[in-house]
């Protein structure tokens, strides 16, 4: 996934509101940007972090500036916009860069199972039959171990349920984390933050939900899935 226009590097002041985050500018400008992200963002905004941005010539734009990368203290790359997760495996697996994904054909996005009463982001063809896959975007580090969620999340909950009930009924499903931190080197479910979570995703792990992870490269002109990573569960 390319940058469309070159990223303009700040200073993080502080993210707030859940959208908004200042920025200080090479030449002293604080402005505002819009933050794509509405997440905890745990160890991903303190004040101090470079940042870069990109800008909109929209003049519809209340905020021109959209804040799209971090880089911590250790100068880790971390991807801010969690839509682009979904983004950067939809375009890993139309160019059959997973290796355990290379085979698949006909990629539709948010699709609902028949007899399911959620979407999930992919389904995809392989073998005749018809596969599953739903994404969460990785941020939260911990001395080079990833964890999900950084929050408790209900919806997450229901998904892996909700996977679970198709793999047991013998449709092939995945459960895949996108990290978009470069400072990450395995995946772990955050049980000291959502327990319930952990344990459902323990249980579709139980019931024949494939599960894996997807580092990035990162950088100020692309981002793009270039290895598979542990996950532990």
């Amino acid at each position: 996934m390319q940058f469309t226009t070159s990223l303009l590097r700040g200073t993080l002041i502080r993210r707030y509101k859940r959208f908004l985050a200042d920025v200080t500018l090479p030449d002293g400008e604080t402005i505002t940007a819009h933050c794509p992200n509405t997440g905890a963002m745990t160890g991903c905004a303190e004040p101090g972090f470079t940042v870069w941005l990109s800008q909109s010539d929209n003049p519809k734009r209340k905020l021109p500036y959209t804040w799209e990368l971090a880089q911590d203290f250790n100068q880790n790359f971390i991807g801010i916009n969690t839509h682009n997760a979904n983004k950067l495996v939809a375009e890993a697996l139309n160019n059959k860069s997973l290796d355990a994904f290379n085979q698949v054909e006909e990629v539709k996005r948010e699709v609902t199972p028949p007899g399911a009463s959620s979407r999930f982001d992919f389904a995809f063809q392989r073998s005749g039959k018809t596969e599953y896959m739903e994404v969460k975007s990785v941020t939260l580090n911990e001395d080079g171990a990833g964890y999900f969620p950084d929050a408790v999340t209900t919806r997450g909950k229901r998904h892996c349920l909700e996977l679970a009930t198709l793999a047991e009924r013998g449709i092939p499903t995945t459960l895949a984390f996108c990290v978009q931190h470069t400072g990450i080197k395995s995946v772990s479910i955050a049980s000291h933050i959502d327990p319930q979570y952990a344990e459902a995703v323990n249980e579709a792990h139980r019931k024949g939900v494939k599960i894996v992870a997807f580092g990035c490269l990162i950088n100020q002109q692309k981002v793009e899935i270039n290895q598979s990573l542990p996950v532990i569960v």
